[in-house]
């Protein structure tokens, strides 16, 4: 028996989705406003994952122009069926529900297929034994919402010849509760005889859970599980450190063995800085029901795991001269902007007026925070920033409102670096060290709710602290809002479009 440790996603992975195809497993979130759109995962035994690309790889495919940061792709479903790989989704924003296909789940992928006439967020599709599938989703109540929160899920047939809705539209579930709010994520399965749909509610907060219903018809009456929910960790109390568990996907194994994989937020402090994340739980079936960790009934942090564990290589530092899946932009960026050919071995970032506080897409790589134990590293040459207003530097980004960043601007001494958190739009300089050379090694160390920013002058060795013990609680859930985790990474900005900095490499470090 093996040990696996949660959460199997560490930082913002939200609305986990899972299916399998054999003895391979293929898992997917929500990106929200940031591009590429959709990472996807392999695995062999569900608890070590390597991201093989992106989905939604192409501007014609995700279109996020002026998106909030919690705007955007919501809730993925991710579906193999007769030899092709489906991924179902919202854009909120631009066009709504659409599909995209492919034979490899690397890709290419397909251009979205629009659904016409499919109201509401959070889709999946279901293949029945007999070949026909179903569109199931949730949408506010068309006899109209009488309280926040008032939605259903109901389902109708896709027509995969034309990629279309087909049918009859028909309500299947509200939710387990009484008066039930935001009733989403909804996923449809077939076991021994019934139909079930399992979805989450109580909203994606505290009170967040996963409920489920069975029928013998694909379009209902469904039956409420009398046990529900299934899951959830509201009963646990604000002190345990674990939040905000549901949207959760089932999968099983080609020996028949059942597992859900399902969001959740860990507390520190308080506060959830690194987002939703993706856990694990053992699912087994009792009296035609299924039962979340037998014995236990929430998540583990250290659980027994029965399928071999097969090790995934992980990477903390990124060669700048190459692309990597793992790289995040906001919004459809300008990709001239991040030039590897220029200077050999070094990424060349150039500089636009867009900042990290526009709706916009700003000069921005990067990566998923996943600890908030941590080293953010880069080195960078600021030689060619040429007006006192230009930055580049280190960022790490919860929204466009909430933010810390270490940033190089030249002066006339030198180069100045300067540590700026932006708390509700308002930025404060909490550090600034004058007088430095213009190659330059820039380091995050966080430690908690706590950073220190380091700056280091690469020719002579000399390292001073920019500012240290710099709080950063306001960069979580709880106070800046929203849907998204945070990112880390690098930024350049500036009025005079000449303007560009050179990076040569940037390493994430988890500190355990």
């Amino acid at each position: 028996m093996s040990i696996f440790i949660n959460p199997i996603l560490k930082g913002f992975s939200p609305d986990p989705s899972v299916c399998a195809v054999g003895e391979d497993y293929y898992l997917v979130t929500s990106t929200f406003s940031y591009f590429p759109g959709v990472p996807i995962y392999h695995s062999k035994d569900l608890v070590n994952w390597k991201q093989i690309g992106n989905i939604l790889d192409r501007k014609e495919q995700l279109p996020l122009e002026g998106a909030g940061h919690s705007r955007g792709i919501f809730a993925p479903t991710l579906r193999h069926y007769a030899g092709v790989f489906y991924m179902i989704t919202t854009n909120v924003d631009h066009g709504g529900n659409f599909i995209v296909t492919a034979e490899k789940p690397e890709g290419p992928w397909s251009d979205p297929y629009w659904l016409e006439n499919a109201p509401g967020i959070d889709p999946s599709l279901f293949f029945d034994d007999d070949g026909k599938c179903y569109y199931t989703g949730t949408r506010p109540n068309p006899e109209g919402p009488k309280y926040n929160g008032d939605w259903e899920v109901w389902l109708q047939e896709l027509d995969l010849e034309t990629m279309q809705l087909t049918g009859v539209s028909t309500k299947i579930w509200a939710g387990a509760m009484k008066n039930a709010i935001w009733p989403e994520g909804p996923h449809l399965y077939k076991k021994d005889g019934y139909y079930y749909v399992m979805t989450a509610e109580g909203g994606t907060g505290y009170n967040h859970s996963i409920t489920i219903a069975r029928s013998k018809t694909v379009d209902g009456h469904y039956e409420g599980y009398k046990n529900n929910p299934i899951l959830t960790h509201r009963h646990l109390g604000k002190g345990f450190p674990v939040h905000n568990v549901g949207h959760g996907d089932l999968v099983e194994t080609p020996d028949g063995q059942w597992f859900l994989t399902c969001l959740a937020s860990r507390m520190f402090d308080g506060y959830s800085n690194l987002g939703r994340e993706t856990f694990l739980a053992k699912v087994e079936w009792e009296d035609g029901w299924p039962v979340v960790n037998p014995g236990i009934g929430r998540l583990i942090k250290e659980q027994d795991h029965s399928l071999p564990l097969v090790p995934v290589e992980r990477q903390a530092h990124y060669d700048l001269s190459e692309d990597s899946p793992a790289f995040m932009y906001l919004r459809n960026p300008l990709m001239e902007n991040y030039d590897r050919q220029s200077r050999v071995g070094w990424l060349r970032l150039h500089a636009t007026s867009v900042t990290l506080t526009d709706l916009a897409s700003p000069t921005y790589l990067g990566l998923r925070q996943q600890s908030m134990n941590y080293s953010l590293t880069t080195q960078l040459d600021a030689s060619n920033l040429t007006i006192d207003e230009a930055e580049a530097g280190l960022a790490v980004v919860q929204n466009d409102r909430y933010a810390i960043r270490l940033v190089i601007s030249p002066a006339e001494e030198g180069y100045t670096a300067r540590m700026i958190t932006r708390v509700d739009g308002n930025d404060d300089m909490v550090g600034k060290v004058t007088r430095l050379g213009e190659l330059l090694e820039l380091s995050f160390i966080g430690e908690g709710q706590q950073v220190k920013a380091l700056v280091k002058d690469v020719l002579s060795g000399s390292e001073v602290t920019v500012a240290e013990m710099v709080d950063t609680h306001y960069l979580s859930t709880e106070v800046a809002g929203g849907f998204v985790g945070c990112t880390m990474g690098l930024y350049v900005t500036s009025m005079k479009r000449s303007d560009y900095a050179d990076f040569a490499w940037l390493e994430q470090k988890v500190n355990n």
